[in-house]
């Protein structure tokens, strides 16, 4: 069987878990509604999981499945995403996607929230990361996008991107090759809305860099590289080919020292310069991630190499997935794990990949000759 690990912000306890994102996502996330159901894969027995109620029907294959190969999991459901319920229950303390109004609402740290908010905004996340002195791009932060003068755009290097200073699933950021195409993303915000000006930091490798609060502690939780196509983020690998812990460490802490708890992350690059390799931080996720439930996954396993990808999948429901025969197995370490099980519903799924890499890249064909 698997073993069991600290997911929240307690050296040990029990949890009641609700990672619905419904409060942290973007329209047009293809059934953005679902996710609820990938924190069960990180769950223990002891724990209390709330699962949207559309999920019930996959229960019985989802938990046949984590049974087969070992994953120990909750089986106390409730299956409402009701925010009301992590207060109800004596002796579990809230694990959530992100701590945000809604949550604080219910669970009253108010620290924790300010602190999420605060880091949340991109152009706090740059005015930190100079007072801690955390390599960044080069970026110009504007209290609105009507203060962005036209001798601001004239100076700017391109290409650029124009981005919300709070955004979600990469929505509210353009790519502008020239002044023109800054013009015209422009007239995509109000006037109001905050927004930077970056860079564009020239390379193809990309890092997810994990925290954990644990008590009053920050530990590093585990670095893995995003797999792309082109722009598009497919999924994550562990793993990474550089692990620049110390380069933002400093801003780990600081967090930690203002109230943040739970998971949190980091999107790092990685850029070949004169004068060697320079890891620039583009931005804080103060929350769980997608890379999140394959790592917690993969620890529980003591899994140390592994992928997650998402396929789109041309069956919508989980028994008619048949992997039985490529499904991970405890002794040889290698195999798939259904992660995000729930989108099946609209016809995408998240799965782990466990083992070398010459195998992960096997698997995946063939995952993808069955599925898709």
């Amino acid at each position: 069987m698997s073993v069991a690990i600290d997911h929240g912000y307690l050296p040990a306890g029990k949890y009641i878990i609700n990672h619905d994102i419904m409060n942290c996502t973007a329209e047009g996330v293809a059934g953005n509604f679902l996710y609820s159901g990938r924190a069960l894969g990180l769950s223990e027995p002891w724990d209390i999981i709330q699962l949207h109620p559309k999920l019930k029907p996959l229960w019985s294959d989802i938990k046949a499945h984590y049974n087969r190969i070992g994953l120990t999991h909750s089986e106390n459901v409730i299956w409402d995403l009701n925010l009301r319920q992590l207060g109800k229950h004596i002796g579990h303390s809230p694990s959530v996607f992100y701590f945000g109004p809604n949550e604080c609402k219910y669970w009253g740290d108010h620290e924790w929230l300010q602190t999420v908010e605060f880091i949340n905004s991109k152009n706090n996340f740059m005015k930190l990361a100079q007072e801690l002195g955390v390599d960044v791009p080069q970026t110009e932060c504007f209290e609105n996008v009507v203060e962005i003068s036209m001798r601001n755009i004239d100076d700017f290097v391109y290409p650029c991107y124009l981005k919300a200073a709070i955004s979600v699933s990469g929505v509210g950021i353009y790519r502008c090759e020239d002044r023109y195409e800054l013009l015209e993303a422009m007239g995509h915000f109000d006037d109001e809305t905050p927004v930077q000006v970056q860079e564009e930091i020239k390379t193809s490798t990309f890092l997810n860099m994990q925290y954990r609060v644990i008590g009053d502690q920050v530990v590093r939780l585990a670095a893995s590289e995003q797999i792309l196509d082109g722009f598009a983020h497919q999924g994550n690998r562990v793993p990474a080919s550089h692990e620049p812990w110390k380069a933002i460490d400093n801003m780990a802490y600081w967090l930690v020292e203002h109230g943040m708890k739970g998971i949190f992350a980091f999107d790092v690059a990685v850029v070949q310069t004169d004068r060697g390799l320079r890891f620039p931080v583009i931005e804080c996720n103060p929350r769980f991630n997608g890379a999140s439930y394959p790592t917690m996954i993969a620890q529980k396993f003591d899994i140390p190499e592994w992928s997650a990808i998402s396929l789109s999948v041309k069956y919508r429901n989980l028994a008619d997935i048949d992997i039985q025969d490529v499904e991970f197995d405890m002794k040889t370490g290698e195999g798939a794990i259904l992660v995000n099980w729930g989108t099946v519903l609209e016809g995408k799924l998240m799965i782990m990949l466990a083992g070398s890499r010459e195998y992960q890249d096997a698997l995946a064909l063939e995952l993808k000759a069955r599925l898709c």
